[in-house]
């Protein structure tokens, strides 16, 4: 038997575990109001009892009947009905209640319970207990008790009388042996796995409870451990609980979708953002059945904006804009979308931050078909440990490191994980949504913490999913808008992000030890290393900053001030790209070199990294020199015929030339002695060339 009043989350997932073990189960009080207080902050419970009296009437006088009693929001059962009988009848008793280590809610009833073992809990607790129906029934009719009295003070007098202990055969189950309570008792257990089973075991006793109990200030930590137990995850069999309970949307006409209000929040300035807006785009979702809010802070991204709007925003079925000069704070717009949504009648409020890059087209469907109240996908920063969720709470309610993080985070144990805080990307059902309006203002918190708190204050669980690869967080924190171009700068924080955009498509291609690379010269290879965007948005970095220097021999920028075989450009230092640029030089260049160039092992250190601009009217060409460099290498930035006319370089040593590199493709070769070489001229347009000079 349980009381219930309220199919809560934790009651669903209590009842998951009943399921499991072919549990016979009696809810009394489904669908009534509430009458006990708010043990949460007080004591009471004395509903309970009342409740409990009614519902085991019919048994007054059923002395060959075992009944259990727990608590349902915050317990799972770990075992079936004859586990609980073999462990009860060990017991020897008529009555076990369950024990823990705190005398509540009288303290100064403690002296006057009976003395266990140092390594026992002393103490009854009233969320779980079994016996004989006849004797439960003499107990809880043995004195009145108010709806709003204390249900566990009750049972507490009750046991602690010697005579009536004796008279029902009460018993504490000081060993956990059925009961665990883990309200101060969370170094005492460990979670245990066997084949397709989990369970409890605690390390002080030797016991394996079957019941186990949440009580008290723990919930988040009883909720991590209740991902696995009742055989939820399990190391050889993984997640077990992930299929249940969910819908699928693979057969639902376009026209038949849920209803999604997708609200899209810019509230700082964001690397990447057009892939991110391309992203949302990419979503395997009906956009006539999508609600679209986008509320942008940032006068930057105002331009990414309508950019976005002008090309899609008729695919979707309404449009919602607040652009800088309008936005709200960050608590308002958020609570502003949430009424928007009920505006709407949708059916899930989709909530997406720009720091959460959604790789994976499918997102959005398989969140949905998860079927949970509230769930994000599980989004981290590029090879750091900062996440979009918390597996634990301090005392205070911030973040703490849960046993599990790196687990989750590192994909080690894959699955669908209760947890106490999400954020940048957050799905919820519209009918929990309801509970939830104006919810992430909540007290000084800022708005992640607040809506997460408002939701563990209303009993709702919120789930973080990795059984798939979802996409990852952008890191903004160090955003520099100075540039032009100021993703350029972001092969440190966002080293994935920077990857996708900016080297070529077919540069994996060119590792594979097995794959040739083109040599078109003697011992000059040919080979795609950056994308059209990288070289356009390099071309124009250099063009935004304009100046060029003046192809003469004098040259303050370097050592020594003097330049043997000058050209007109600007040096990566200058634009404050230098830093990225060796970085790009030890992570894509020197694995290739490796490869082409074997037993020479090159530390990427360069001094002169630096783009050329060729013009007929300027420097056209460039006369016979050996770089000073062990090798170089030479990035063709714009497309010939097109662009210009002419050029190329010339190896003389070998009457070798190539004239028609294409965008993104790089030449390398030795540096001194061998491969004497010279630019050939441009006849017609500019040509761009990035030129590295790799340890000098």
């Amino acid at each position: 038997m349980t009381v219930a009043t309220d199919a809560t989350d934790g009651f669903l997932w209590f009842m998951r575990s009943i399921n499991k073990y072919k549990l016979d189960i009696q809810v009394i009080g489904m669908g009534e109001e509430w009458r006990g207080g708010d043990i949460t902050i007080y004591p009471g419970g004395g509903f309970k009892v009342n409740l409990l009296k009614e519902a085991l009437k019919p048994y007054k006088d059923r002395d060959d009947l075992l009944v259990v009693f727990s608590d349902s929001y915050d317990v799972v059962f770990t075992n079936n009905a004859k586990e609980i009988k073999q462990v009860f009848k060990k017991l020897d008793a008529k009555v076990i209640f369950s024990a823990e280590g705190f005398c509540w809610p009288d303290t100064s009833l403690a002296t006057k319970y009976p003395e266990v073992k140092t390594h026992e809990k002393k103490y009854l607790n009233s969320g779980g207990f079994m016996g004989y129906a006849s004797q439960l029934y003499e107990i809880v009719t043995s004195s009145e008790i108010k709806d709003q009295d204390d249900d566990q003070l009750f049972y507490t007098k009750i046991y602690l009388d010697p005579v009536m202990r004796e008279k029902w055969g009460i018993k504490l189950d000081s060993r956990n042996e059925i009961f665990q309570s883990l309200n101060g008792a969370l170094d005492e257990v460990n979670l245990k796995f066997k084949g397709s089973h989990s369970f409890m075991y605690n390390i002080k006793t030797g016991s394996v409870p079957i019941i186990v109990h949440g009580n008290g200030p723990i919930k988040p930590e009883f909720n991590r451990i209740a991902n696995y137990l009742a055989d939820a995850w399990t190391p050889t069999h993984g997640c077990q609980s992930c299929d249940e309970n969910t819908i699928s949307l693979k057969d639902v006409k376009d026209e038949d979708h849920p209803r999604v209000f997708m609200a899209l929040f810019i509230e700082h300035a964001t690397p990447f953002i057009t892939e991110w807006f391309q992203r949302l785009v990419d979503q395997n979702y009906p956009k006539k059945k999508i609600d679209l809010y986008i509320h942008n802070r940032i006068d930057y991204h105002q331009k990414d904006v309508e950019e976005f709007l002008k090309k899609h925003g008729d695919e979707y079925k309404t449009v919602d804009y607040v652009p800088p000069q309008k936005a709200l704070n960050m608590w308002h717009c958020r609570n502003h979308a949430t009424h928007l949504c009920g505006k709407h009648d949708c059916q899930y409020y989709f909530a997406v931050d720009s720091d959460a890059q959604l790789t994976n087209s499918d997102t959005l469907v398989s969140l949905i078909e998860q079927n949970r109240s509230v769930i994000a996908p599980m989004l981290s920063r590029s090879g750091k440990l900062w996440s979009n969720f918390w597996g634990a709470l301090n005392k205070d309610g911030f973040y703490a490191r849960a046993e599990d993080y790196l687990d989750l985070l590192n994909e080690n144990k894959r699955g669908l994980w209760n947890v106490p805080f999400i954020r940048d990307c957050i799905l919820i059902q519209g009918r929990t949504l309801e509970l939830l309006i104006d919810g992430y203002t909540n007290g000084d918190l800022d708005p992640d913490m607040g809506l997460c708190k408002t939701i563990r204050n209303k009993k709702i669980f919120m789930y973080v999913t990795n059984v798939d690869h979802w996409g990852r967080q952008i890191d903004s924190d160090n955003f520099d808008i100075s540039h032009l171009h100021n993703e350029l700068q972001e092969i440190f924080n966002n080293p994935l992000d920077w990857e996708e955009r900016y080297i070529h498509e077919n540069y994996s291609k060119v590792l594979d030890p097995e794959s040739p690379v083109d040599m078109p010269c003697q011992d000059v290879y040919l080979f795609p290393i950056l994308s059209n965007t990288f070289c356009r948005h390099l071309i124009e970095e250099m063009e935004h900053f304009g100046k060029w220097s003046n192809g003469q021999n004098q040259d303050s920028r370097i050592s020594g001030g003097y330049e043997n075989v000058p050209t007109q450009d600007i040096h990566m230092k200058q634009v404050g790209l230098e830093n990225a640029w060796l970085h790009f030089l030890k992570e894509y260049i020197v694995p290739i070199q490796l490869k082409l160039f074997p037993g020479y092992y090159s530390k990427a250190n360069s001094l002169m990294n630096f783009v050329v601009r060729y013009r007929p009217d300027e420097q056209p060409a460039l006369r016979p020199h050996h770089d000073s460099s062990t090798f170089t290498i030479n990035i063709a930035l714009n497309e010939h015929g097109v662009d210009y006319q002419g050029g190329g370089c010339r190896f003389l040593r070998y009457n070798c030339s190539i004239t028609a590199s294409k965008v993104g493709y790089v030449t390398m070769h030795p540096g001194r002695l061998t491969h004497y070489h010279e630019g050939l001229r441009t006849t017609q347009g500019t040509r761009y060339i990035m030129i590295s000079f790799i340890d000098p």
